[in-house]
């Protein structure tokens, strides 16, 4: 699902070129408008202090201790007779250009944090903090346009560029002296880093399909993990390496490129892609996903309002400051935003307009925030100064009453709203309650507000919740679902097991 994102008083770009803005376009559906940044510049240092505007790199996203750096590249695809040199001339223009900048970003970024822009001028600074270079997750992607059309009409299949880890440097072109696999991506360069290559097919199919930034790094960090330890021979394209992630999971529920404990090394085939998108696990669960999408634009909401101005009380004046909070709910992946969603459109259509509820809702799994929603009536007679005063108050006595019920709980996250699904008016309230450093006088108070709302009878049976579901609705393993001789075929992941065995798809 496309979410339409405002203008903010941040100003980024929204890219140059057509690929660019497309990417740019991708990067915000999945990272969200604070932590996704076209175009970033750095200045030079020189005498007027107005700096040259040289580019970074093409995208920029910072979260939490992860660093994507993206270089776009749309190099049209030679066309001469010869299919090693027109793929060694693409390749050295559009990949090896393109990891080449990468590098040159990443060595700026940490060398000169505080010379990087939004704007070619070098006037407006760059907003958010660059994490310890010690502590960050570096995720370097090369974008890479032009050449599915030219693989699919020389080897057929999805267009996909083959991925083969053995292939190492300038390995990737032919010269005098060696030849090449056109069409096939290795590693670029290991000394100085992993970079990801997505091609026209892939760069689409990775970022719709992983559009939270919890998912998509933690799918990029086990790849580059799982490539670099020398398990994988080859992959068909970065489609089907996709899906075979997609279908294994580990005994916590987190998604692994498996393989067998006897193997030490996999081939994974064509065609994993297509069985899995055209599956019933994948199409119940986009239906499912729906409703998830509500999560990103409730954060893009209060996004909106820090950025331009119209937030009605903030606590933090520094966008800095207010990101933090705020990368909570974004930190989320897409299954818990439907967790999440589901839960809050579930006590907004039982509770009628004129009736106060709470609800806590507790952690799936260790780490995870503790939320409190507040839905609390507006009277007609009240103006909107009163309300969300006597509302914004209320939301943080009912955290700090959370911290003081659970005391384990180090995040929570108040959202507070007006009761009823169809109420004339609707605000949102947003609050980050960090229960780290709890004191003895925040506990006394926390206790007394306990007791005021309890004789105010704002506290009676506590409304607590804690849902796990699951990703795909219908499940991945549905041996009902596997008739006869299907449950004993090989499985179409390409790992040499029956079906029955392994992942479970006809």
């Amino acid at each position: 699902m496309e979410i339409k994102y405002p203008s903010t008083i941040l100003n980024q770009s929204k890219g140059t070129t057509d690929t660019e803005k497309y990417l740019s376009r991708l990067c915000q559906n999945s990272f969200l408008s604070m932590w996704s940044f076209p175009n970033i510049y750095r200045d030079q240092g020189n005498s007027s202090n107005k700096g040259d505007g040289k580019e970074v790199c093409d995208l920029l996203v910072i979260f939490d201790n992860h660093v994507i750096i993206f270089s776009d590249k749309a190099c049209s695809f030679p066309s001469s007779e010869n299919i090693e040199v027109d793929w060694s001339r693409w390749y050295r223009k559009a990949v090896k250009k393109s990891a080449d900048q990468i590098w040159g970003a990443e060595r700026w970024l940490f060398s000169h944090p505080d010379r990087i822009f939004l704007d070619k001028q070098c006037q407006k600074k760059f907003p958010l903090l660059l994490p310890d270079k010690s502590k960050a997750k570096i995720h370097r992607i090369v974008t890479a346009h032009a050449v599915s059309k030219k693989c699919i009409s020389e080897l057929g299949g999805s267009g996909s560029l083959m991925i083969v880890p053995s292939i190492v440097g300038d390995m990737h072109f032919s010269d005098k002296s060696r030849s090449c696999l056109p069409f096939t991506i290795g590693q670029v360069d290991p000394q100085k880093g992993y970079v990801h290559v997505f091609d026209d097919t892939t760069l689409e199919i990775v970022m719709k399909t992983l559009d939270t930034v919890s998912d998509f790094v933690s799918y990029l960090g086990k790849k580059e993990a799982f490539i670099t330890s020398g398990k994988l021979l080859s992959a068909s394209g970065e489609d089907d390496l996709l899906a075979y992630y997609l279908k294994h999971v580990d005994y916590e529920g987190q998604h692994v490129f498996h393989i067998d404990s006897d193997a030490d090394a996999i081939i994974i085939r064509e065609g994993i892609w297509n069985n899995f998108v055209n599956s019933p696990e994948r199409k119940a669960q986009i239906e499912a996903d729906e409703i998830s999408y509500s999560w990103d634009k409730l954060i893009e909401l209060f996004l909106t309002h820090i950025f331009n101005g119209t937030s009605y009380y903030l606590s933090h004046i520094d966008i800095s400051e207010q990101e933090k909070g705020l990368r909570l709910l974004a930190r989320e992946n897409r299954t818990r935003r439907r967790m999440l969603s589901l839960a809050l459109h579930e006590i907004l259509e039982k509770t009628p307009a004129h009736m106060r509820v709470t609800r806590t809702l507790l952690p799936s799994h260790l780490g995870d925030p503790y939320y409190l929603f507040l839905l609390l009536p507006r009277r007609e007679h009240i103006d909107e100064k009163n309300y969300r005063d006597v509302r914004g108050s209320l939301l943080q006595q009912y955290c700090m009453i959370t911290k003081l019920n659970f005391p384990e709980a180090l995040d929570i996250v108040g959202i507070a709203t007006e009761s009823g699904i169809d109420s004339r008016y609707r605000s949102e309230d947003f609050l980050y309650y960090n229960a780290r450093g709890w004191t003895k006088e925040e506990k006394t108070q926390a206790q007394k507000y306990e007791t005021k709302l309890k004789e105010l009878g704002m506290i009676g049976e506590r409304t607590m919740t804690k849902k796990i579901i699951k990703e795909y609705p219908v499940s991945v393993i549905d041996k009902n679902k596997l008739k006869g001789s299907a449950r004993n075929k090989p499985c179409p992941c390409g790992s040499g097991k029956k079906n029955k065995k392994c992942c479970g798809l006809v």
